[in-house]
């Protein structure tokens, strides 16, 4: 039996997503026909104003890291939100400082008496300085460390050597330590075969008498021994006189008087087959490129820095997509200049024969007064590295 019933209800405005047969504009009733029983529980409401009624829609939305399992949401607070995107920021403006100053970079001026030295004495330089450290005293090693320091400082402008010397200065002090404290560091868990003299009967062997100690410190359960000591000095002052060496001889010669001083000394190769002209025209298209490579690196980095971009409000997916991007940006950059270097080759008659193509080298051969002084201190220093281990003990 179906049952009707009636009760006042309050007039809401006419709602367009739903249908007219449901809600009419003004309805004065309710009519219930889906009731299999009549209620007879319900009351009439008292009368109430409607200009006083005023509907609040609002959606709330929640979301919960747990489940019905519980404990498999914990990995959310390790999620780096903040910190990462101050560290971010800081990155990209490290990247915009460190290019700042001309790495690995001609610089005209001021110019010194390296500058008018030979690129040919400057190769021969470079070698001893990456033979020597390996095969002199360890106060030898040092001392080319102080050496190349002062000359640095005498030679390179003020805002370059003191960015390069430390830059490799930190980097030359993470390879000791670690190397003095980890050549040798961990005492070995080796027992000896050898009983001990008193259960020999014999007598115990004197202490030395002239001081030597093989254990140089010790910190914890690391120790540092005479060999961590000649290792980390062996590799420090190699990293930094390789990386101070290069950095001089390329902030003070040109990239044609390294290609000539590199065809000199490989000419007599020539005569077993080696591609000489393709080597040394390789050679000067690469330091003409390490230019731009920084350049590229620097302006992107600013460019990024001088969009002010709010980083906190950026989650750890949008701020790694900004990193690809800055990568991204960086390769098509490189790839448009290496194009146009191409196409600016083409121009000048450059049709693949390293051997026809015509290379101005601007670079002359006279011997003057800073080449005889630099060949000098070189049969100097050399001299007084091979001999270092035979007076220095």
């Amino acid at each position: 039996m179906i049952m009707n019933c009636t009760f006042p209800t309050v007039t809401f405005p006419a709602i367009p997503n739903f249908t007219t047969s449901t809600i009419s504009a003004c309805p004065k009733t309710l009519h219930v026909t889906s009731l299999k029983n009549p209620i007879p529980f319900l009351k009439p409401p008292n009368k109430i104003n409607p200009t006083k009624l005023k509907l609040k829609i609002s959606f709330r939305t929640r979301a919960s890291v747990s489940d019905s399992n519980g404990g498999t949401g914990n990995w959310v607070k390790w999620i780096p939100t903040g910190a990462f995107s101050i560290s971010a920021d800081k990155v990209f403006r490290l990247i915009s400082g460190a290019t700042a100053s001309p790495i690995y970079q001609f610089v005209s001026s001021p110019t010194t008496f390296l500058h008018s030295v030979d690129p040919r004495i400057k190769l021969v330089w470079l070698l001893a300085l990456v033979v020597l450290p390996a095969r002199s005293h360890i106060a030898m090693r040092f001392g080319l460390v102080i050496f190349l320091s002062f000359l640095s400082i005498w030679i390179l402008p003020r805002h370059v050597w003191m960015d390069q010397l430390g830059r490799v200065s930190l980097l030359s002090g993470i390879l000791f330590i670690m190397l003095g404290l980890g050549a040798d560091g961990v005492t070995p868990l080796v027992q000896l075969r050898t009983p001990p003299p008193a259960m020999m009967g014999l007598p115990k062997l004197p202490a030395s008498l002239g001081g030597y100690s093989y254990l140089i410190m010790k910190l914890g359960p690391l120790q540092f021994t005479r060999k961590g000591l000649s290792v980390a000095s062996i590799a420090a002052c190699l990293t930094f006189t390789v990386f101070q060496s290069a950095s001089l001889c390329l902030t003070t010669t040109t990239p044609e008087q390294l290609a000539f001083a590199l065809r000199w000394f490989m000419l007599p190769l020539t005569y077993i087959g080696v591609p000489v002209a393709e080597i040394v025209l390789t050679l000067m298209l690469s330091l003409r490129f390490i230019t731009l490579v920084f350049d590229e690196v620097r302006n992107v980095a600013l460019g990024i820095v001088s969009r002010r971009i709010n980083w906190q409000h950026l989650t750890m997916m949008e701020t790694i997509d900004i990193f690809v991007i800055y990568f991204r940006r960086i390769f098509k950059n490189i790839f448009i200049h290496a194009d146009q270097i191409s196409q600016a080759m083409i121009v000048r008659g450059f049709r693949g024969d390293s051997k026809t193509h015509k290379i101005y080298f601007l670079s002359d051969s006279s011997f003057g007064m800073a080449d005889i002084v630099s060949l000098l201190c070189l049969v100097g220093v050399t001299g007084a590295a091979l001999l270092s281990d035979y007076f220095l003990v």
